[in-house]
């Protein structure tokens, strides 16, 4: 037993499922980072007042809009060129932009730099979920691709403190340092043995629009973005307007909106470990995240309706929400694990992303309806279509536990 444990340790904990985690690292401590600064980087280009607010979106949804477009590139470029490709290719060109993001002049040259950054992020999570998917045996992958997005998610805390600690141009160049240090480590990787085995075959791959000509690639594809609705709605509703709620339903001292992003982070760590080593135990994906989205559902009506909390209550449910969103480890597994290994980069690269694009059609749902039924009902009615939808989608998947990766699909 030890022996077999020991086995275990050093198969999980190699180059591939350490350094691809250390991508998603700086992913995501990318992401949380700019939330931090966005303030004081656009006040020192003298933006003030209420156009922080307008400046603020029209830099996110540019950074949104690079991490759609990035999704797709890499997405096909991973099929057609190699997993290993892309990890590279997009944490190149995240460093530039991130070490470029420090010496900023002006709102449109930041807006600028926001979309290549987020073209080169866009790479990293699919890239090495695929990665880490295929040169993992089918009964351990569950495993590795949980550390991959634990790791990945503790970049959000990295970015709490240094954002806090150092000047928003600090901030981004150390951002892109390590980058740098992750490309260098990236040398000493390997290629999947099924990429190889693709190279080889005479099938097509990376054909994106393939995804929507058959009736059961498409269904499966939607499924598998579907499923992600109630992460992004609990992040873009309920976390990022956690000011605004804390004084509806009256808790006791004002909220900052960057403690309850990093606490629900906070959670977010031990829900992907937990998710994905439950994944394992029970030998299901599917199982595993109807048991988180109906955590979810719980904790969306106590944040809703259990009014007069103090403030350490509050932020304690903000680690309880994102612990129970916290199955997306399983979520990007499972659309992984959903199709062949000539569209499994593309799908695994795309899915994250548009999920994530999910946040723009949730939020403006949510500001739509607040105005006539007030910011609990709006809510309550957003996070209803969004858990029922992520249900639906989840019954109408196959589990994938156990599946062999090694074929393809007939495109």
């Amino acid at each position: 037993m030890q022996n077999k444990n020991e086995s275990l340790f050093r198969h999980l904990f190699n180059t591939t499922v350490l350094v691809s985690a250390l991508g998603y690292f700086v992913d995501i401590y990318d992401l949380i980072l700019f939330g931090i600064v966005r303030v004081p980087s656009l006040t020192d280009l003298g933006i003030k007042g209420d156009e922080l607010i307008k400046f603020g979106v029209y830099l996110l949804n540019m950074q949104m809009a690079g991490m759609l477009i990035g999704g797709i590139i890499w997405g096909i470029w991973g099929d057609k060129r190699g997993r290993l490709s892309v990890l590279f290719g997009s944490i190149f060109l995240y460093s530039a932009a991130n070490f470029a993001n420090a010496f900023v002049t002006s709102v449109d040259m930041y807006a600028i730099l926001r979309f290549v950054a987020g073209v080169g992020l866009a790479g990293e999570l699919g890239a090495a979920i695929t990665l880490v998917s295929e040169v993992m045996t089918k009964e351990t992958r569950g495993y590795g691709t949980a550390i991959v997005a634990t790791i990945g998610v503790s970049g959000a805390i990295a970015a709490a403190i240094v954002g806090d600690l150092f000047s928003w141009h600090t901030a981004y160049i150390i951002g892109g340092v390590l980058g740098l240090i992750l490309l260098i480590m990236r040398i000493k990787m390997y290629e999947s043995g099924m990429f190889k085995s693709l190279q080889i075959a005479n099938v097509g791959r990376g054909k994106f629009l393939k995804l929507f000509t058959s009736k059961d690639r498409f269904l499966r594809y939607a499924y598998c973005i579907l499923i992600g609705l109630p992460i992004w709605y609990v992040v873009g509703v309920l976390v990022t307007f956690s000011p605004e709620f804390g004084k509806v339903i009256g808790v006791n001292e004002p909220i900052v909106a960057g403690k309850s992003i990093m606490f629900t982070y906070l959670g977010l760590i031990f829900g992907d470990f937990s998710s994905g080593f439950l994944s394992q135990i029970m030998k299901s994906r599917k199982k595993v995240i109807g048991i988180f989205i109906s955590f979810t559902s719980v904790f969306i009506l106590v944040y809703l309706f259990v009014n007069g909390l103090s403030l350490t209550l509050f932020y304690t449910l903000c680690v309880l929400l994102g612990f129970s969103i916290g199955y997306w480890a399983v979520f990007v597994t499972t659309a992984s694990e959903q199709f062949g290994t000539n569209l499994r980069s593309t799908v695994t690269t795309t899915v994250p992303n548009f999920i994530r694009g999910s946040v723009v059609p949730i939020t403006l749902a949510f500001e739509a309806l607040r105005h006539s039924l007030g910011m609990i009902y709006s809510a309550l009615i957003v996070g209803i279509v969004c858990v029922g939808i992520a249900l639906i989608a989840l019954y109408k998947l196959k589990e994938t536990y156990g599946t062999d990766l090694n074929f393809f699909e007939d495109i």
